[in-house]
């Protein structure tokens, strides 16, 4: 099964991503993790984004898009993947559906995770990220089992440095500009799930889950 998880920052996905991974047993190509491997294991989309980035600027499209089409060939995609944080813009979501249909796949369901602004300032501000493997958890709506620990690996849980309110509020307005439209082009595609982000986690992922049945 190949989705994608659409939202704004602070909307979920991180969280829901999980249980789709347990799910499905289908990976989460998160944009900033498969940039970070890629330059690790000197691939040469990985260098090629190095330099961009040891140069203090933005690596382009092609280049993420370069990226994103090795992550996809690998095996561990062969049953499904999970695309989160990405496209955040028209010109990228036009570039990845071209990519795709090069090789031959389609995107199942884009499930978009509806939250108001004011609720995801609170979110974000309360979230605890794992050290380790990524895990999202929050303070109030998502906590870990044992404080500032993750259920997952064990690792230390910490605060983001731009998980505060100015970054978040300027982070909100960038989505809205950028990455909203995307909407109308995927449910034009015929493959948008919007689904109410402000239940509790369990009734998210219920629903999220129902609507892939």
């Amino acid at each position: 099964m190949n989705l994608m998880l659409f939202g704004a920052p602070g909307a979920g996905k991180g969280t829901q991503a999980k249980f789709l991974i347990e799910k499905y047993d289908i990976p989460q190509i998160s944009t900033g993790d498969i940039l970070r491997a890629a330059i690790a294991d000197k691939t040469d989309m990985g260098m090629e984004a190095k330099k961009f980035m040891d140069d203090g600027k933005l690596v382009p499209d092609s280049t993420i898009i370069g990226i994103i089409k090795d992550r996809l060939a690998a095996d561990d995609c062969k049953k499904g993947f999970i695309l989160d944080g990405f496209p955040r813009t028209l010109p990228q979501a036009e570039a990845l559906d071209q990519l795709m249909k090069d090789m031959g796949i389609s995107l199942d369901k884009v499930i978009s995770l509806n939250v108001p602004d004011e609720l995801i300032v609170g979110r974000i501000t309360g979230r605890r990220v794992c050290s380790s493997c990524g895990a999202s958890f929050h303070v109030e709506f998502n906590p870990s089992k044992e404080e500032g620990v993750c259920d997952y690996c064990s690792a230390d849980l910490m605060i983001r440095k731009d998980d505060n309110a100015d970054t978040v509020i300027s982070r909100l307005e960038a989505y809205h500009e950028q990455t909203a439209p995307l909407i109308d082009f995927y449910t034009n595609m015929g493959v948008m799930v919007t689904l109410d982000g402000t239940k509790d986690v369990s009734d998210v992922t219920s629903d999220m889950i129902a609507s892939l049945s």
